[in-house]
């Protein structure tokens, strides 16, 4: 991620350490410039492929595997409009194991056999056509109800449901993170040019040094 703060304009303000003198700034990054992909090309998929994050792998491994450049995992996290890496991106084994002890006391159990809740399995009637879809939310005793009222004398499913255990709904909701999108190799020099020039700070501001830095008025000099 170090690269990415290349990308970030500096903001210069009045520092507050103790021993600093009345005229003393601090220079940071100005994180209010947050660096994202242009709309248009964010919302066409033609600029993507889509990627399967596998076991372990972290965004600067999939960087690496995929621009040959470990340093553009930033990029990887912008793609897919993460920001918290810790709750958007795929658990580590270790941590996913951690994670589901910590939530389900410790309990195993409950972990692997207790029912997180039913979802539906897929039905058809006699002219294959789909009456009820597979992986529908749905409570326990939706079987009852529903196959009485629409299934009955169309199928000869005895059971439309099915129960998925606290692991089952735990894995697949990592599973879902597991799927992102990858911009094409191509396309990264035009999404660093428009970066640099919509991080450049334009003339016109009382804070404007130059395109890549501002500096706040120190009002304790009045």
């Amino acid at each position: 991620m170090s690269n990415y703060f290349n990308l970030v304009p500096n903001f210069q303000y009045v520092s507050r350490l103790p021993d600093a003198k009345i005229s003393d700034y601090i220079t940071v990054k100005n994180l209010f410039k947050r660096v994202f992909l242009r709309e248009d090309i964010y919302q066409n998929l033609t600029f993507f492929n889509k990627y399967t994050v596998l076991g372990d792998d972290r965004p600067d491994n999939v960087s690496a595997q995929v621009y040959e450049d470990s340093t553009l995992d930033w990029l990887i996290l912008v793609t897919n409009n993460i920001v918290n890496v810790t709750d958007e991106w795929p658990l580590s084994q270790s941590d996913f194991n951690r994670y589901l002890l910590d939530k389900y006391n410790d309990d195993y159990n409950k972990i692997y056999n207790g029912v997180h809740h039913f979802e539906t399995i897929e039905v058809k009637d006699s002219n294959n056509v789909v009456i009820v879809p597979a992986g529908l939310e749905v409570s326990e005793d939706f079987t009852t109800t529903y196959y009485d009222y629409f299934i009955s004398g169309l199928t000869t499913a005895n059971n439309i449901t099915r129960p998925v255990t606290n692991f089952q709904y735990e894995e697949n909701l990592e599973n879902k993170k597991r799927e992102i999108f990858i911009l094409k190799p191509e396309y990264i020099s035009v999404v660093l040019d428009d970066i640099d020039e919509l991080n450049r700070y334009k003339k016109g501001s009382t804070e404007y040094v130059d395109e890549t830095l501002k500096k706040a008025e120190n009002i304790r000099l009045y």
